[in-house]
């Protein structure tokens, strides 16, 4: 150990400096398993706690077309699906939200309600205008607010209290594309443009960047308390902390593997990705 010799007011006092504290060892993502390629497109996973399922949406098909081939899938958490045609006739589906009896999924120009006990829609409320929407994210507040990101539109709505609304729009959103409620007074997007993970404060709509250089931002999922994982639709994805550095844990890009809108099991500590054009989901132990 190094000593220090600091003279003042006339006395000699010999200080030993405290050693530098290491850095915390960066984590890892190691690969658990991953589904069979039967699912179509798979673009977010969720999942659902109280049934112990994952929800899968599936484009089956062109991202923006009104065809009404995409389907949501049930899988197990260690890999198996249970249904992979659970519900039908959506139109390329993509972020979804949950609180108590209903899914909330994104149906391309509406957000589309279905009742988890029967798989079918109860209710939907549509963008405006309906033309060139290209709703994709959805994230849910602990009292059933319900926020929806329209990343070609740069609008993200709000459903509260059954009312649906544009609740922020404009060029300060650059293209959000993955959200997460947090807490009462936050909103954290991936702002697609930027390759940034931005906070929204839902009070004042003031906007504070918490990280940025991550591509096509996509999946944003709590890991912890105040840390997040982001993903990069092109193969990346990313652990952030509280304090916004980021570190790369996953990149899949020289094998042509996306990474869309991902999901965390905190209690097995298992990230899972889609891969959209592999037709899969692969699981990753996070240690």
């Amino acid at each position: 150990m190094k000593s220090t010799t600091v003279l003042c007011l006339g006395m000699l006092v010999v200080c030993a400096s405290l050693p530098t504290q290491a850095k915390p060892k960066p984590g890892k993502l190691v690969k658990a398993w991953e589904t069979d390629s039967t699912l179509r497109t798979p673009e977010s996973v969720l999942f659902d706690p109280s049934e112990n399922v994952l929800y899968v949406s599936n484009i089956d098909g062109k991202s923006d077309e009104l065809d009404g081939s995409g389907f949501i899938s049930k899988v197990s958490p260690d890999g198996k699906i249970t249904n992979l045609r659970w519900t039908s006739g959506l139109n390329a589906p993509k972020g979804m939200g949950l609180h108590k009896d209903r899914l909330y999924v994104t149906d391309l120009y509406r957000l589309v309600a279905i009742n988890t006990a029967t798989g079918q829609a109860e209710k939907t409320w549509d963008a405006v205008p309906q033309q060139g929407a290209f709703l994709n994210d959805v994230t849910i507040d602990k009292a059933g607010t319900v926020y929806v990101s329209d990343n070609r539109n740069n609008k993200i709505y709000r459903l509260k209290d059954d009312k649906w609304e544009v609740w922020m729009e404009g060029e300060q959103l650059n293209g959000p594309n993955g959200l997460l409620v947090v807490g009462t007074d936050k909103l954290l997007i991936g702002s697609g443009k930027l390759g940034a993970l931005q906070a929204v404060d839902i009070n004042t709509k003031a906007i504070t960047k918490l990280a940025d250089g991550m591509a096509a931002t996509d999946g944003i999922e709590p890991e912890g308390k105040k840390n997040y994982f982001v993903s990069d639709w092109n193969g990346q994805v990313f652990h952030v902390t509280a304090d916004g550095n980021k570190q790369q844990v996953l990149d899949t890009r020289t094998d042509k593997i996306n990474s869309a809108d991902i999901a965390y099991i905190n209690k097995r500590k298992l990230l899972i990705v889609p891969t959209f054009f592999k037709n899969k989901l692969v699981a990753y132990k996070w240690q």
